[in-house]
């Protein structure tokens, strides 16, 4: 598997090497420290398995260097790397075509659960995201207008997880256990355990309580 990590910052740069080398033993990092270095082996280079990328590099004009790199490397999961903790900027990054944000005060271990996540075809959306959609909402004012709404966080919802695995949240929320989980689906338990497992990874949560005080944030569900 082939990599690319776009960062100026050599600790942090080894740092996503040392850790990401846990995916798997043959992995072969390319390293960008600029927009240049960026864009040439964007261009030039053998596109990687996943890029993650600084969110402001040197050289870098705004998120031009982002959409170079989603534009030109189709089909490859971008994860924006980034000290800003930002939701309407992850929500716009979200919609340029980016498969995940992670800022960088998070532990190294929220990092290989979310490239993992990204890896098998997930969007890694963090939890303060969920959190900032949950608390906007639409105020009247006087006059008996409203603004609009946020988007709805079932979208997210729906990014982050499959349909099968919103139905297993849906029922854990209710309360339920594995077994009347597994029986409601039609699906085995060993099979509910699975689900469990990506959607903790997914949620960035440890455990059942955890998940179902996440999935309380999410609108209708």
């Amino acid at each position: 598997m082939r990599i690319l990590i776009a960062d100026d910052h050599r600790l942090i740069v080894e740092g996503v090497k040392l850790k990401l080398s846990e995916l798997d033993h043959g992995i072969e990092f390319v390293v960008a420290t600029d927009a240049d270095e960026l864009h040439r082996v964007v261009h030039e280079e053998t596109a990687p398995a996943l890029a993650l990328i600084d969110l402001a590099m040197p050289g870098a004009h705004g998120l031009d260097h982002l959409a170079d790199v989603v534009a030109n490397l189709p089909g490859v999961p971008v994860i924006v790397l980034s000290g800003s903790e930002d939701p309407a900027l992850m929500k716009d990054l979200l919609a340029m075509g980016v498969q995940g944000f992670i800022p960088k005060a998070y532990p190294s271990e929220v990092m290989l659960s979310a490239v993992r996540l990204v890896l098998s075809g997930g969007v890694y959306v963090p939890p303060m995201m969920l959190q900032a959609h949950a608390a906007a909402k639409p105020a009247t004012n006087g006059g008996g207008t409203s603004p609009a709404p946020p988007e709805p966080l079932e979208e997210y919802l729906h990014k982050l997880l499959t349909e099968r695995q919103i139905d297993v949240l849906r029922l854990l929320a209710q309360g339920k256990p594995n077994k009347v989980i597994a029986r409601d689906l039609g699906i085995s338990e060993g099979t509910v355990k699975i689900h469990l497992a990506a959607i903790f990874r997914a949620l960035n949560v440890r455990n059942r309580v955890e998940a179902v005080v996440a999935s309380r944030q999410i609108s209708r569900l």
